[in-house]
């Protein structure tokens, strides 16, 4: 696990409280609008954030980030945009934990082994690769541990109990439960079901737990933070930011998430 990652868990943990994880789009409104949006993000609570690499097919998306997606992708963000992206974050001075949130075909096109390599250099922490399983991933695994980068798996509330021990085995930065039957952004949170999986996934790895999918309101990640180590939230916090021009998109995306913190602390 990355030092950042490590230490933005742990730093959760001590104040007696869940990570908060949200998620932005590389792109969406605008690189631009992503280089003030992150910033943002940090200073409203955000712990951890995922940047979500625009992808033609994401397969695990609903409406909300496949829109946000495929307006990034016209706008030509690509893998090299991102890795940009996460350089100039770093050197604006952004110091919480960046994962990409990505499909692996860009990552196979771009070279595994040159892909965990830039994703490092440019000062990302971690990976989240929705469509290859824990099976197939050695090779991708190899390569983000010689560079230092997490490799989360995503698990889902259906996922039998040895699909669950081999993610949790060849995981390493945290563990990602997926909260709905579903795609992301279009349906509610099963609560009790993600609860259980949480803790049979913790029965098999020390790695800090995260729910997402279908996290949308403060309540939400209040419930969350009950039973997991973070909430991620994703789709609610796009909508905020393409809900009104562009020129605001940061100062909306980081009130929402202000919002969002307050919840962090179980009831």
């Amino acid at each position: 696990m990355s030092e950042r990652l490590k230490t933005a868990f742990q730093r959760a943990r001590d104040e007696g409280r869940s990570a908060l994880v949200p998620f932005v789009t590389i792109g969406y409104p605008s690189v631009e609008a992503t280089l003030e949006i992150v910033p943002e993000l940090e200073a409203a609570g955000a712990d951890v954030i995922e940047l979500g690499v625009p992808f033609s097919d994401p397969l695990a998306e609903g409406p909300t980030i496949q829109k946000s997606s495929q307006h990034a992708l016209d706008q030509g963000v690509s893998s090299e945009t991102a890795m940009a992206t996460v350089r100039r974050l770093r050197e604006a001075g952004v110091t919480v934990p960046l994962v990409f949130m990505g499909y692996y075909n860009p990552i196979l096109s771009y070279g595994l082994e040159r892909y965990c390599r830039d994703a490092a250099d440019a000062g990302a922490d971690g990976l989240i690769v929705p469509d290859i399983p824990s099976e197939e991933n050695a090779e991708l695994k190899g390569f983000a541990e010689s560079s230092g980068l997490g490799l989360i798996p995503l698990i889902a509330i259906t996922s039998p109990g040895q699909r669950v021990r081999d993610a949790c085995a060849a995981a390493s930065g945290f563990i990602y439960c997926v909260g709905v039957l579903g795609v992301t952004g279009v349906g509610e949170t099963a609560f009790d079901r993600v609860h259980g999986l949480v803790d049979e996934v913790r029965r098999h790895t020390q790695l800090p737990v995260g729910v997402g999918f279908g996290i949308r309101t403060e309540d939400d990640v209040r419930k969350v933070s009950g039973f997991a180590d973070a909430a991620i939230v994703g789709s609610a916090l796009v909508d905020v930011i393409g809900a009104g021009p562009e020129e605001t998109s940061a100062e909306r995306a980081g009130a929402f998430v202000r919002e969002l913190a307050a919840g962090t602390r179980a009831s």
